[in-house]
Order: structure tokens, then sequence, then C-alpha cells
């Protein structure tokens, strides 16, 4: 792959936006019985990676200046300036608006909303405000980071569905333990930068807690699924399995071994997000009581 080319790519975060596209794929896949619709699915894919990857730019076009201070973001294309701020915004609008497009004319306005509203949310209240301006960046930023599931539920269906919000719900209590295991590593890149990450303003003693507390938010809110007939034994087992797992490694994480244990932590949660929501998957066709289960419609779009 040619240089340039790759400049651009690293733009678009595509290591995060897969973990993204995964999850609104799996909201498309629980959203209907059988197998989603074909043309709503790939537009919808499409048009939701066009717009994480839109919002990936943004990231970067904000960051630039903390970028620079921070080992793990100082070779990004704008940080060594091997891209200008003029190319990355026009890459960033042409990315989004061409989301904006695949969606409103391939699939229904109501996901179009949604995704752009999801952008907005990452790439401005986020990255550009909350990220700069409170401890608690990531636990009110996460609503936006949480919208993939919901948004692939919506292009199927053209409605908003509570089991649809349950999956966001898990993605929302998932992301602080996420993200605040990265923090305490990269806690020293977060001070040198100024961004007021929980280990920089409360230590991280106190962000370590944290990561247990939400753990075990976490594991409560994933057997919610089973609890309302969304899914069945298959993914409970799957659930409080993986749920197990994580809380190990955040009770672990009070007195770890090394500093690196934090990024094990880390990776951990990754793998788990993707485990869990694959769980769901092959329990919403093994279960068959949940396939059929009743339609509650919030919102439709013609």
């Amino acid at each position: 792959m040619p240089a340039i080319a790759r400049q651009y790519l690293e733009l678009t975060k595509p290591r995060v936006v897969m973990l993204i596209v995964f999850t609104a794929i799996i909201g498309m896949f629980l959203a209907v019985p059988g197998w989603p619709p074909l043309r709503a699915s790939v537009a919808g894919f499409i048009g939701i990676w066009l717009a994480a990857a839109s919002a990936a730019a943004i990231n970067h076009l904000i960051d630039q200046r903390i970028d620079k201070l921070m080992a793990r973001t100082a070779n990004r294309p704008l940080a060594t300036g091997a891209l200008t701020p003029a190319k990355v915004l026009a890459f960033a609008v042409a990315l989004g608006a061409l989301s904006m497009t695949i969606l409103i004319a391939f699939v229904n306005l109501l996901t179009a909303a949604l995704t752009f509203a999801s952008l907005i949310g990452y790439a401005i209240v986020y990255t550009a405000w909350l990220k700069r301006a409170t401890p608690q960046n990531i636990v009110i930023g996460g609503a936006a980071g949480a919208a993939p599931p919901l948004l692939g539920w919506a292009a199927v269906t053209g409605h908003v569905h509570p089991y649809a919000l349950l999956l966001c719900l898990i993605i929302f209590v998932w992301t602080p333990p996420h993200f605040w295991a990265l923090a305490i590593f990269r806690r020293d890149d977060y001070s040198r930068a100024q961004v007021p990450m929980l280990p920089v303003t409360h230590g991280v003693v106190y962000t370590r807690w944290h990561v247990l507390y939400y753990t075990i938010l976490l594991i409560v809110v994933t057997v919610l699924p089973y609890l309302t007939g969304m899914s069945g034994v298959f993914y409970l087992g799957g659930a409080l399995v993986l749920g197990a797992g994580f809380l190990y490694y955040a009770i672990v994480l009070l007195k770890p071994p090394s500093e690196m244990f934090a990024m094990k932590v880390f990776n951990y949660s990754i793998i788990y997000l993707m485990a869990l929501f694959a769980f769901l998957l092959v329990d919403h066709y093994v279960d068959a009581p949940s396939l059929h289960r009743p339609a509650i419609t919030l919102e439709r779009v013609a």
C-alpha cells in the first residue's frame, strides 16, 4: 500500500472502527428472526463504517496538539506533519457526506439521523469538549460510542426497539473499565497532554477501584438480555464466563503484578466485548423462542 494511502487509512482508526462496525452488524442480525434484508444490511454497514471513519478523522484533527505530546499517538499523520489539517478536514467531511448520502438513499432517515448524532457526539461533544473538561469524560461520552448496535438495528427495521437500547447499555457500561485500564497505563501521557483522565485527576488506586465497580455493574447488565427474554441460556452461560474473566482481571488490577497488567485488562476487555456479542448472535439462532419475540416499536420512519 502506498505511504499516502496508509496515512489516510490510519486516520480512520481501522481497529477501533472494526469493533464499532462489528457490534452494528450484530445489531442487524438480532433485529430480525431470520436473515436481515441484504440491501439495508450492506448499505447500513457501509454507511455506518464511513461515519465512524469520519468521526475518527475528526478526532485526529481536534487532538493533533495533544497527539504530539503522547507516546502512543506521536506517530499519527497529523502529529508528524505527514498530512495537513486542511487535507484531514476535507477527508473527514467527504467520508461523512458519503455516509449520510448512502444511509438516506438506501437505508432510512432514522438510521441517518442516529448515525449523524453519534458522529457529532463522539467527534465534537466528546473529543472537543468532554475529553478536556471532566475526568468523567469517558463515562458521559460513552453514549456516542455505545450507539452502533442501535444503528444496525434501525438500519434493517426502521425503528428503535428496547432490546437495541439494551445492547447500547452494555457497551455504555463496558466503556469506562475498558478505557480506564488504558488510561492507567498511559497516565503519564495524559498528564503531559493535560487531559483530565481519571488516573491523572484522582490517582491510580481510585481508578482501579472504579474499574472494579464498573466491571461488577457490567456483569449485572449483561444478564439483562436473558432476564428480559432477548436471549437464552447459551448466551447467559457465555456472558457469565466472560464476566468472571473480566472480574478476575479487575480484582488483580487492584494490586497488579506489573505496570503492564493494565494493558492486559485493556486487551481482555476488547476480546470480552467481541465474544459477548458473538454469544448474543449464536444464541439468537439456537434459541428458538427468542426469534419470535414481539416487536415494541418506539419510532418508525416511512
